[in-house]
Formats: C-alpha cells, sequence, structure tokens
C-alpha cells in the first residue's frame, strides 16, 4: 500500500454520494471547473491523498505551511443533510505503473467509503464553433440510467481514447463497485478555457442535480487566480504514455 491518506476530517467523506474528480488537461476545464465550484460553494478541505508518484515538489499552502505533494479532497455541503466531495490537484504521476496504482488504491479508499458515483471532468479538443458538454460511460447499466434520465451520453467520443489518471479513474471506478461516467465540454485546448469549465459545470448541474451554487461570471480576476493555480511544468507526457497516435490526456 502507497497512498498516504492525510485525513483532515474525520466525517469528510461521510454522507457523501458522488466525487468529482479531474486533473490538469486539455484547457484544465476539469480542474478548473472543480475550482470554480469550490470557490463558489466554500468548499471545506476534508483529505489530501499524497502518493510516491506525484513530483517530489513540497509547496507553501494557504496557510503558509510546506505541504506535500498531494491531490487534495473538499466538501460541498448540499440541501439534505448530504454533501459532493470535489478531488484535484497540480498534477499526476509520469510513469503509467504509477497512475495505476494510485487510481486503483484511491479508487479502493472511495469504496471503502461508501462513495456511491465518480465523475471525472474533462475536456475535449475541438473547434471553435462546436461548444458542447455530454457523458461518456464505463458500463451499459448505467449508461442506460443516464440515458433515462435524459443525460446526453455519448458512444462515438473520445473516437481515439484518452489516457492518464482521470481516464483511468473513470473507467477502472466498475471494478470497485462505483458507478462512473467522465464528463466532457468542448474546447479548443487554450490553458485556462473558464467558460468550457462553467458550460461543464451548467450540464452536471442539470443532469444530476447538483443543487450547488455555479458560478456567476467567468471574470478575469478569478481566470488570473486559477492560472496561477495551474502546474508550470512543461514536460510532455503524453508524447511519453500515450499508445494510440490519436489518444489524448485528459
Amino acid at each position: 500500500m502507497t497512498l498516504l491518506v492525510d485525513v483532515l476530517d474525520e466525517d469528510g467523506l461521510k454522507a457523501s454520494d458522488i466525487v468529482l474528480f479531474a486533473l490538469p488537461g486539455v484547457g484544465d476545464v476539469g480542474k478548473n471547473a472543480i475550482e470554480l465550484l469550490n470557490e463558489a460553494n466554500n468548499a471545506t478541505p476534508v483529505a489530501r491523498f499524497i502518493h510516491p508518484g506525484l513530483t517530489p515538489l513540497a509547496r507553501l499552502d494557504e496557510d503558509g505551511l510546506l505541504a506535500p505533494p498531494h491531490l487534495l479532497a473538499k466538501r460541498i455541503e448540499v440541501e439534505g443533510g448530504r454533501s459532493i466531495i470535489t478531488i484535484t490537484g497540480r498534477g499526476q504521476p509520469s510513469e503509467s505503473f504509477q497512475q495505476h496504482n494510485f487510481s486503483t488504491e484511491l479508487l479502493k479508499h472511495l469504496s471503502d467509503s461508501n462513495i456511491d458515483e465518480i465523475i471525472v471532468l474533462a475536456g475535449l479538443m475541438s473547434t471553435p464553433e462546436i461548444k458542447e458538454a455530454f457523458a461518456v460511460a464505463t458500463s451499459s447499466s448505467h449508461r442506460v440510467n443516464l440515458e433515462e434520465r435524459g443525460i446526453d451520453v455519448r458512444r462515438d467520443q473520445p473516437s481515439g481514447g484518452a489516457i492518464g489518471m482521470s481516464a483511468l479513474m473513470a473507467s477502472l471506478a466498475p471494478m470497485f463497485g462505483l458507478s462512473s461516467v467522465c464528463a466532457m465540454a468542448t474546447t479548443v485546448g487554450a490553458s485556462g478555457d473558464v467558460h468550457a469549465s462553467i458550460r461543464l459545470l451548467e450540464f452536471l448541474s442539470k443532469g444530476w442535480n447538483l443543487n450547488v451554487r455555479l458560478p456567476e461570471d467567468a471574470t478575469s480576476k478569478v481566470l488570473a487566480k486559477l492560472n496561477e493555480l495551474a502546474p508550470n511544468g512543461t514536460t510532455d507526457h503524453v508524447r511519453e504514455l500515450m499508445e494510440e497516435p490519436d489518444a489524448f490526456y485528459i
């Protein structure tokens, strides 16, 4: 067992049905969406997930304390005494076996915490005139359930597949007893595509009845803050890890 869980709130994952998960990727659409959602809903930190595959760079946190590399889980309170958990971070392991190890151990932890569903948020590279948001299912039974609820579920996208830890979290989740889906919004791929992030949040709020506060706008102030949170590294791990020439990193 290589995953360390730094519990910040003992009741953090209790009474939570859904986990929203995203990492830096195409346009940082998913990661920015979670950051926007956390800010709009005053999300509370509940746990840090620390894995040896993450770049060994400790950073100062919001309290000025030196924090180990981690993914941070936060809780958003919703009506009825329930809550939503969000998980995101600055990056992911660069080696494929470490991504697999991190994903499986994190999924096991979520399963043991009685989480029912995980939604992975991501961006899909597209042309500027296409502005869509849709879901990609990971099991036939869950796809039927989503379609019956009127959610746009695609069967032909992403046509080239997807790689990275987000792809593993979505596709492996059913093996741990979790319903899972990848929710995607189209983007031209520019860093910090906040408009696509908000479009994705609106899609999730309507399709899953999340009952959360959505960001009112994508102001330059918010965009600047999100860009500060984005990773500064420029290493092209996509070229190193992709197995299919048309697969993309989410």
